[in-house]
């Protein structure tokens, strides 16, 4: 099995190969540079790098969301023209759960933590039971204060990850009263290597879908689709 992943929901792009037992080929770059600029020369580099025919590989594996409106549609578009043009299916990994998979086994609940902007996280509560990757709370926009108060209530040690947390460090410092350590730097943001083996897990459960059908998962409307509907309610209650 192999498998192409892409990740550009967020600030940092990324492009993986790998296959169920290893990490082939990974190019991450966290710069400032528009994914439009970067992301396909990326995979360009990456596949010529491992000597890889695209038409070889088995899926393609992409973040489908939340996260950046822009990042996401870039990251959609490229998987699903692929998919279209290679005709492979497309496996649709949610993004703060491939986030979450950067960490290995251990015995923190780990939370990760994407600055969504407008006072809320994209996040979610994962941990490891016996081994295997848990989902505890699913990803959803929130605010950063709801998903401390349940981390609290949980009452177990936890690992931060994200590029939330250098945004709202000190507001964890306060309030949260569980012990808590972020993860290091080279864990710490989205990664398309975690992408695409968490990929691997769906793939061999066949959760795929044909390309034509891939579309990003937002949880929240767009600034212009909440200003159009700001401006429709006005004109209602005038």
């Amino acid at each position: 099995m192999r498998i192409l992943a892409i990740d550009s929901s967020g600030l940092v792009a990324s492009v993986a190969i790998v296959s169920e037992n290893e990490l082939i080929g990974e190019y991450t770059v966290n710069f400032k540079k528009t994914h439009s600029q970067t992301l396909l020369p990326m995979l360009d580099a990456v596949v010529k790098m491992v000597e890889l025919d695209l038409k070889d590989i088995d899926a393609i594996a992409v973040a489908m969301g939340p996260g950046s409106f822009t990042g996401l549609r870039i990251g959609s578009s490229t998987a699903k023209g692929l998919g279209l043009a290679l005709n492979k299916p497309i496996i649709e990994v949610p993004t703060v759960d491939g986030l979450a998979y950067n960490i290995g086994a251990t015995d923190y609940m780990i939370c990760p933590l994407m600055d969504a902007k407008r006072n809320q996280v994209y996040t979610g509560l994962y941990e490891y039971v016996d081994g295997k990757f848990e989902v505890v709370k699913p990803e959803c926009a929130v605010a950063l204060a709801d998903i401390l108060d349940e981390i609290n209530v949980k009452g177990k040690k936890v690992i931060f990850l994200g590029d939330g947390v250098p945004v709202y460090e000190e507001q964890i410092a306060e309030y949260t009263k569980v012990p808590y350590v972020f993860a290091p730097i080279h864990l710490a943001r989205q990664r398309a290597g975690a992408i695409g083996a968490l990929a691997c897990k769906y793939y061999e459960e066949g959760k795929t879908v044909a390309a034509r059908e891939h579309k990003p998962e937002y949880l929240r409307l767009s600034q212009a689709e909440r200003e159009l509907a700001e401006k429709n309610k006005a004109k209602q209650e005038a």
